[in-house]
């Protein structure tokens, strides 16, 4: 995972502990998971329009 060992990211999640402390780290992760949903949901309705023009297209 990108090149990261088993003790880098132990130090990162320390650190991320440390910064944020341990009450904000689900508000993170919640808006993460919302972020990665808005994401998926985006790219998915763009991959609909785009099949949905090339049939359009082939249909002309």
């Amino acid at each position: 995972m990108f090149g990261l060992g088993t003790p880098e990211i132990i130090l990162i999640a320390i650190v991320i502990l440390v910064l944020f402390g341990a009450k904000k780290i689900p508000e993170l992760m919640q808006g993460l998971g919302k972020g990665i949903k808005e994401f998926k949901k985006a790219s998915s309705d763009i991959e609909k329009d785009l099949t949905s023009q090339d049939d359009k297209e082939k249909k002309v």
